[in-house]
């Protein structure tokens, strides 16, 4: 026993040292730990402290920054409140000035208004009147004609009617004359040939001559005193001379070659000799004219002998060589007949038809063109009359009629005469359709002229823009030169298209002529 005694005593020893222990670790550390937090409450204060006052002290810097930015807030509102009443009373202003506007254009419209309406009612009473007016034209322009409304139209249908009936016609000889102009390879093969074995150069016709002179100063004497001179030479050749300030030169104008020929030969002799006055330059024109003839004859011979064609008329001839001085389209007729001649006769050398008839039908195809200034007809019927009063064989003439198909040709001849005178005129550059339609236009305003009774002579000049006319003054007295110029006009507008107008001028010369024996 007591030995269990020894040994719970130290263990009991022992745990009640650990328990002493345990209670003066656990003072200390009270202790301690009461000390760390009483320094850790002291620390906590100041840090309060601290942080109150710097929380007053950012306080009173962010109370100080929000008195400035309301401030300043303020200050800009207040400025923007200015601006925006000075802009209201900007915007009162301009809508005072509109309302006063829109209240001045109110009242104009008003009046405006007014006045259109009594205006309409103006324009209503005329516009009745006019109806009125209009009804009883109607009803005069009935009593008049004949006709009624509906009949008039009838009338007007019926021509509408015979207007496309002739257009009906022309359109289907038109195509007609298509159909005829296609050829086989066969008479392409002969024309290509012919073509190519006779080829000319040709030149257009001008209808203006050029007269150099020796100087500046004769221009004066061809003018001569109040211009007659000039006059007498535009009177007797009927062309146009234009005089301006072409240095030592005097422009000749006409259509017609012969009447420009004989003014230009004319002009130059009576430049060379000096002498120029009204009855110098009369005898001057005169010679001309009788030598123009001599070479008519001379060109007609010569036609005949270059194209092989023997025994014509004389007078055949001389038609021949009046072509050189007729154009057709530009081109020279006169060498186109040669042409044609020439052309002819290689193609009927190729198809063995007879050469001399196709040449001699060739060369006077176009021989009524010679004549066709004076006489009435196209240079078709006009050739065909000149070669039956000649005696000219049935052949010829039937190529001279079919040659612009006017009538069916019935012979090779005449094909080839037909097809000859195609290739000579469309070769490129020979001939010249406007200046042609040019001149037919002038040459028919002289036949309109000359066929008024009393006129002598009759020249277009100035490029159509005036027509002269030598009257007879035994069968036109003054007093009737103004109905006849009336006349003239009126026909000349019914019967010709002409850009701008035309100038009709009528001169009646008496002359009282003596000699001195």
């Amino acid at each position: 026993m007591p030995e269990v005694m020894n040994i719970i005593l130290p263990i009991i020893g022992v745990f009640v040292g650990l328990l002493i222990g345990a209670f003066i670790g656990i003072t200390y550390r009270k202790r301690v730990a009461e000390a760390k937090i009483g320094s850790a409450e002291v620390e906590a204060t100041r840090l309060i402290n601290e942080a109150i006052k710097n929380a007053e002290s950012k306080k009173k810097e962010i109370l100080l920054e929000s008195k400035e930015e309301v401030l300043k807030n303020k200050a800009e509102a207040d400025r923007e409140i200015k601006e925006r009443r000075d802009e209201v009373k900007r915007q009162e202003k301009r809508m005072l000035q509109k309302e006063e506007t829109l209240d001045r254009k109110t009242e104009q419209v008003e009046h405006k208004t007014e006045q259109l309406t009594r205006k309409l009612a103006e324009a209503e009473k005329v516009n009745a009147r006019a109806e009125e007016t209009l009804k009883k034209q109607w009803e005069k322009l009935e009593e008049i004609s004949g006709f009624t409304v509906e009949q008039a139209k009838e009338y007007m249908l019926q021509n509408l009617e015979r207007e496309i009936q002739h257009d009906y016609a022309m359109r289907l000889r038109e195509a007609e004359q298509r159909v005829k102009e296609e050829s086989g390879q066969k008479a392409r093969e002969i024309v290509t040939m012919a073509i190519q074995k006779y080829a000319a150069d040709y030149v257009a016709e001008a209808t203006v001559s050029v007269v150099p002179l020796p100087s500046d100063d004769m221009k004066g004497r061809i003018i001569g005193r109040e211009g007659r001179n000039i006059r007498t030479i535009e009177t007797l050749t009927g062309v146009d001379l234009i005089i301006d300030d072409t240095p030592e030169a005097i422009t000749v104008s006409s259509f017609d070659p012969v009447r420009r020929e004989v003014a230009r030969q004319s002009l130059e002799r009576l430049i060379h000799d000096g002498r120029i006055h009204p009855a110098k330059i009369e005898e001057t024109v005169e010679k001309v004219r009788r030598d123009i003839d001599a070479v008519i004859k001379q060109e007609g011979e010569r036609a005949a002998f270059d194209t092989g064609v023997h025994g014509l008329h004389p007078e055949l001839v001389k038609l021949l060589g009046r072509l050189k001085y007729r154009t057709s389209y530009g081109q020279n007729v006169l060498q186109h007949s040669i042409e044609v001649a020439h052309i002819a006769g290689i193609m009927a050398a190729e198809l063995g038809v007879d050469v001399a008839y196709a040449k001699r039908a060739g060369l006077l195809h176009d021989i009524g063109k010679a004549l066709d200034h004076e006489m009435e007809g196209s240079h078709v019927e006009i050739g065909v009359e000149v070669a039956r009063k000649y005696k000219e064989n049935d052949n010829i003439i039937h190529a001279i009629q079919a040659h612009h198909g006017d009538v069916e040709p019935k012979t090779v001849v005449a094909c080839l005469v037909q097809a000859a005178d195609a290739v000579s005129a469309a070769r490129p550059g020979a001939r010249r359709e406007n200046l042609e339609a040019y001149i037919k236009r002038l040459e028919k305003l002289e036949e309109i002229a000359c066929s008024f009774d009393g006129v002598e002579r009759s020249f277009a000049i100035q490029a159509g823009r005036e027509i002269r006319i030598m009257v007879t003054p035994e069968k036109v007295g003054d007093d009737q030169m103004v109905l006849l110029a009336h006349d003239i006009v009126k026909r000349v507008e019914d019967e010709l298209e002409y850009p701008g107008q035309i100038k009709v001028h009528l001169v009646r010369e008496s002359r009282a002529i003596d000699y001195a024996k």
